[in-house]
């Protein structure tokens, strides 16, 4: 089944608020196996709304639209679609003692006449009570379309949408969908997608899509069942393929797992510490790892060096080193890692050091230099790296390389 949505408020087209209803919705719709072709964006004008709710009705089976169920003037949404599927108005005595309610335990004891507005509903309509707030959704059935009215706050829209549309939905459409998330880590889009284009070119069901990541590539395995068990039969021999191409850089194929969560795993699984020592990032990587519950079984201590004396005094970065080759350097960032490891007795120890811009550039270090270590059982291993970007995006894919060396760095120790 085709579904469509109409977001209206003239505040979401003035770029005011962020329209996360429609990322939630979309969402939603597409792990029911809907399948969503348009979404439109309309502000709050009656002949625009008419229009979008008419050209939707043409093409989709199913409209869902959200906001304008408001008791201004200029929430118009339940009156235009009332309007052009051909639905009277009038009176729900159910809408109005809800809204009494309401009000009886707010602290706004006095009904403002423009809110019995809201208990006005198109004949007929199914009314979805809202918990959260005083608008009902509704939804108008006629000639085999559905249009569902939803509000746009929200906190209002989401426990709806979950708790009564997604049931009348999921009744609607026979089939569901079932994803599963593989995730990738120092591989490039491009290169990724040129190693999975015969299974790309032959796919019908489950299909695989790609999203980058700072740094990473993520791979959604999707198939369309009549049930759940049928769905997850066929996509478990396709991430086993994808898992037999790229190894270990594939960090997991949890749809919750962070790169820094995989780490902290592994970290865990082999009994090991760590200690970081920063410089460019800041304390980004130490940030990441921290995020994660239960590191403090791991984490030892992070450092942030971002000045020479600093380098030299914590993590024992000899004088010498940083005069013949500077901060951004190979042997400083080696002296780092080492250097955070013996201070706090870790396992491990990441280290970054880089130019992340915009001053401080030569011809012979540009902005952009990283230079990330890792330091475990006596080996210490170095990577340069010439990162593109502002200083944000430097300092961020610094941090997720700095991830993936200590994962790596791990893997090859114990593999």
């Amino acid at each position: 089944m085709v579904v469509e949505l109409i977001c209206v408020g003239t505040e979401l087209l003035l770029g005011n608020i962020v329209n996360t209803n429609a990322q939630f919705i979309a969402e939603k719709c597409a792990l029911l196996g809907l399948s969503m072709y348009n979404q439109v964006v309309v502000g709050d004008n009656r002949e625009r709304l008419a229009d979008a709710i008419r050209r939707a009705l043409k093409r989709s089976d199913i409209v869902i639209l959200n906001g304008g169920l408001g008791p201004t003037e200029d929430d118009l949404t339940k009156e235009v679609c009332a309007e052009v599927m051909g639905f009277p108005l009038e009176e729900d005595a159910h809408t109005k003692e809800r809204l009494v309610e309401f009000f009886r335990n707010s602290i706004y004891k006095n009904i403002a006449d423009n809110n019995w507005k809201q208990a006005v509903i198109p004949s007929g309509a199914i009314v979805l009570d809202n918990s959260n707030g005083t608008a009902p959704g509704l939804i108008l059935e006629k000639f085999g379309k559905s249009a569902i009215l939803l509000p746009g706050p929200p906190n209002e829209l989401y426990p709806m949408f979950m708790d009564q549309v997604y049931p009348y939905l999921q009744k609607l459409q026979p089939e569901i969908i079932i994803s599963q998330m593989v995730k990738i880590c120092g591989i490039g889009e491009s290169q990724v997608e040129d190693r999975l284009l015969d299974m790309i070119d032959k796919q019908t069901n489950p299909t695989i899509a790609t999203y980058a990541k700072t740094g990473e590539v993520h791979l959604r395995v999707t198939a369309k069942a009549a049930d759940e068990e049928t769905a997850r039969k066929l996509i478990k021999p396709v991430v086993k393929e994808i898992k037999n191409r790229f190894g270990d850089a594939v960090y997991t194929t949890r749809e919750e797992e962070t790169l820094e969560m995989a780490v902290v795993r592994l970290l865990e699984k082999y009994d090991l510490t760590v200690t970081t020592a920063e410089s460019c990032t800041g304390g980004l990587l130490a940030g990441r790892l921290v995020n994660v519950p239960g590191v403090s079984e791991v984490f030892r201590e992070g450092f942030i060096t971002y000045s020479n004396k600093a380098k030299r005094k914590i993590l024992d970065v000899s004088k010498s080193t940083l005069k013949k080759y500077g901060a951004v350097s190979e042997q400083t960032a080696k002296e780092m890692a080492m250097g955070g490891a013996f201070a706090t007795d870790a396992d491990i120890c990441i280290a970054i050091t880089g130019l992340a811009g915009p001053d401080g550039a030569t011809d012979e270090k540009p902005v952009g230099l990283v230079y990330i270590a890792s330091y475990l059982k006596d080996k210490v291993s170095v990577e340069e790296y010439h990162f593109k970007g502002n200083r944000n995006k430097i300092r961020e894919q610094s941090v997720v390389k700095a991830l993936d060396l200590l994962r790596r760095s791990v893997l090859d120790n114990y593999r």
